[in-house]
């Protein structure tokens, strides 16, 4: 690499809005590289089944959509170079992205690094993802119709995810950890109105019961120390997402749960700045909302390198 070589545009972050700004800014004729620690896709590439992302009547893998993903931007000029960012330097003019395979100078950066779920950190939980324990109801609620699953968590996004799983599965299990909901009210009422969704109260999962795929789970009553079992196909963690937003910490100004503050225009507290993606304050994280916000990424960049060029 050129060590003085000055980039329109720097992507940290090869998920759906990355490569997607990767697309749209390559296609726009700027000069454009994606820092990509592992491999296209993100936490997309997770997904064994994708069926709700536009073009794929048979579904996808999210392995192979990033790929395909990737291997568009690149045709058009992106180029991916495969490194850990370790810091970031966003007031600087250009702006500076160090990593393991050196520094990397920009005039302007996308941000799309992502948020990861919360897990229950029990054993074998990670082992039976995708056979049975699933993170995002949206995505994988499709698999479990006319069965039985458990939702864990109480507030906001576990009941919405609870009332999405609802209209799917046969029955749907809330487990929370305490005796009543963190959800707003609104949601609160319709669930409790919702004839095929059960609660376990003062309850907490302690061990995935499972052969090829799960079973059940073990519960343990928080108030008693009493232990029971509960048959499942399915079970969603839905206790919250974590942003990876480390590296911008004290230089992007984030929301009360720790996402990039940036709106529909992703434009962040630093000019030439971009969120994208999971990384981002949004209503919606889905594939579909990342790549929106890719498109307009750049063409927010295209303003403001128009505006400061020399």
């Amino acid at each position: 690499m050129n060590p003085n070589h000055v980039y329109d545009m720097i992507i940290v972050g090869g998920g759906p809005g990355g490569y997607t700004s990767a697309l749209y800014a390559a296609r726009a004729g700027l000069d454009t590289v994606v820092l990509e620690k592992l491999s296209a896709g993100g936490q997309m590439a997770l997904s064994q089944q994708i069926d709700n992302y536009p073009g794929f009547e048979d579904g996808i893998d999210g392995f192979t959509l990033g790929e395909k993903m990737q291997q568009q931007a690149e045709k058009f000029g992106a180029v991916t170079e495969y490194a850990e960012v370790s810091k970031l330097e966003l007031s600087e003019t250009p702006k500076r992205v160090v990593t393991s395979s050196g520094t990397y100078l920009g005039k302007t950066v996308v941000i799309a690094t992502g948020a990861t779920p919360r897990v229950l950190g029990i054993p074998e939980e990670q082992a039976l993802v995708g056979r049975g324990v699933a993170y995002c109801a949206a995505c994988d609620g499709m698999f479990y119709r006319g069965k039985t699953v458990v939702v864990v968590g109480g507030g906001n996004s576990a009941v919405a995810d609870a009332l999405l799983l609802s209209r799917i599965a046969q029955k749907v299990i809330l487990v929370h950890r305490r005796d009543s909901l963190r959800a707003e009210k609104i949601y609160h009422d319709q669930l409790m109105h919702t004839a095929n969704v059960e609660f376990r109260w003062n309850s907490t999962v302690t061990e995935l019961l499972h052969d090829e795929h799960l079973t059940g789970v073990r519960l343990k009553d928080t108030v008693t120390g009493e232990e029971s079992t509960l048959a499942c196909d399915g079970l969603f963690v839905s206790v919250g997402r974590k942003p990876a937003t480390e590296l911008v910490d004290g230089q992007l100004t984030l929301d009360d749960h720790g996402y990039i503050a940036a709106g529909e225009s992703t434009e962040t507290s630093i000019p030439g700045v971009y969120a994208v993606g999971d990384v981002r304050t949004k209503a919606l994280r889905q594939i579909v909302t990342a790549v929106a916000d890719g498109a307009v990424a750049v063409h927010m960049a295209e303003e403001y390198i128009a505006r400061n060029a020399k």
